[in-house]
């Protein structure tokens, strides 16, 4: 294999997988029994295929440096990295159409390998062998889709009718009866979602079945934010441009109609983590059948899935068939047949604009995080790690005050007009009103707990004078 260049989509919120996945933390930062996140198994994944020098992403623009940080401990040969930043999600098509136009200049035919940040695979040499196939025949102007060979009929995924590397039809979601009887027939594959081919060729077949969505995608480029830096390109798509855009899949747009389709047949180990059972299958069960993770005392409990991601004890007594799921600020307790139903708690809870639906407690900025330990009526206690380096925004609050104690690092503090450093077991207090930042200018992380104080505390009373990651309003 010659040259070939990964692209990894890396959206939606995972609101099958919540409590652990949310809008703010989605699915692909989720991480497994290893500690790696499927999005850095898939970047690690991509990076040691042959031919690989660099990899563009497509995802979120809020999601940007969680993403880098991901990254970060997983790019071990120094890959260069492209970023395409969407303000929001307009699904698979424009997400392809942007990735193939941002490439088209200086790669129009090498292979793009397009993978799902989110899913995971076993197989890496299985994978390896696909991909080159897929490759080749990118290289002869085909479309190709990886079809993996069924070993249940699972109906959750979409299928593929093939004859060898012949695509006959795409079927949607099939009933559980339809789904045996795919399987049965040895006609049929699951639909990976993961794609190869050429910007040249992709963009020419966009053309001809979805030209809208090339011309929106094309427009919106051209008056987008291009900025490049240490190694990697970011293009910040324009919203109101990006608006514009049609919402598509590239399924519907393109590949089931599409006459230059090919698939290949694999056994790679593929699964979409789509649902509680699937990410329970990756554990090992006990006797009773139970698969547990975190700390989990289980007392005549059968077939059972545990999750603890709180840091609590769980305990289970006398039930059967159920996923539990427990996290630092939220419990989900499901019966096992009813996991795919797990999104309408979700979408309930974003109907009810109830903060679970959007983030943990513990929450990512670019500087690093921060965990929400207690809050009550006009209090709130935060527990912040700075990034060796960051800095947090010039900024300031109208109605709240905040104490500052450094657990461990050292701290440079703007306070109004004076500037000092705050050490280990040392502390400081900001008033409100006050122009203040944070900078931890050490080479650890910087670790403080946060008192806050006043009649409100909301995370909007803020207003930033100055900030190193472009959220500061322009200056005039």
């Amino acid at each position: 294999m010659n040259q070939l260049i990964p692209v990894i989509l890396s959206g939606g919120a995972g609101s099958r997988l919540w409590p652990l996945s949310r809008e703010g933390h989605p699915k692909p930062f989720i991480r497994l029994a290893d500690g790696q996140s499927l999005l850095q198994k898939t970047f690690a994944r991509a990076a040691a295929l042959p031919g690989v020098q660099r990899v563009l992403t497509v995802t979120n623009r809020d999601l940007y440096f969680q993403t880098a940080d991901h990254y970060r401990a997983v790019n071990r040969a120094a890959l260069a990295l492209d970023y395409l930043l969407e303000p929001f999600g307009r699904n698979t098509a424009p997400a392809v159409a942007a990735a193939a136009l941002q490439l088209l200049d200086d790669a129009p035919d090498t292979p793009l390998l397009v993978l799902a940040a989110d899913h995971l695979i076993t197989d890496q040499a299985a994978f390896a062998a696909a991909v080159q196939r897929a490759a080749a025949l990118a290289a002869d102007a085909r479309l190709v889709t990886f079809g993996i060979r069924p070993d249940a009929p699972e109906t959750g995924y979409g299928y593929i009718e093939a004859d060898g590397e012949q695509v006959l039809r795409f079927v949607e979601k099939p009933d559980s009866a339809t789904a045996r009887g795919f399987v049965d027939s040895g006609r049929f594959l699951w639909n990976s979602g993961m794609f190869c081919f050429t910007a040249r060729t992709v963009l020419a077949e966009l053309e001809r079945h979805a030209p809208d969505v090339v011309d929106a995608v094309r427009a919106c480029l051209q008056v987008s934010r291009h900025s490049t830096g240490d190694g990697t390109t970011q293009t910040e798509l324009d919203a109101a441009a990006f608006a514009a855009v049609r919402d598509d899949s590239i399924d519907y747009a393109l590949m089931e109609k599409s006459d230059r389709i090919k698939v290949v047949p694999c056994s790679i180990g593929w699964s979409d983590i789509g649902s509680w059972s699937a990410l329970g299958a990756l554990l090992p069960a006990d006797a009773n059948g139970n698969r547990a993770s975190g700390d989990a005392l289980l007392l005549d409990v059968h077939d059972c899935s545990i999750h603890g991601h709180g840091g609590r004890l769980v305990g289970a007594v006398g039930v059967d068939g159920l996923v539990i799921v427990d996290t630092d600020d939220a419990l989900l307790v499901v019966a096992r047949e009813r996991v795919q139903d797990v999104k309408k708690i979700y979408a309930e809870l974003k109907a009810r604009a109830h903060p679970a639906y959007r983030l943990h407690r513990t929450v990512h900025r670019p500087w690093g995080t921060y965990s929400v330990l207690e809050e009550g009526e006009q209090f709130k206690i935060k527990r912040i790690v700075v990034k060796p380096g960051a800095s947090l925004s010039l900024q300031m609050h109208h109605h709240r005050s905040e104490h500052w104690v450094v657990v461990s690092g050292t701290a440079k503090v703007v306070n109004g007009d004076s500037e000092r450093f705050v050490r280990t077991n040392e502390s400081t207090y900001i008033p409100a009103c006050t122009r203040h930042r944070l900078l931890n200018p050490g080479i650890t992380d910087l670790v403080m707990i946060e008192v806050q104080s006043g009649e409100y505390l909301g995370e909007d009373d803020i207003v930033r004078f100055d900030d190193v990651y472009g959220r500061a309003p322009p200056a005039g």
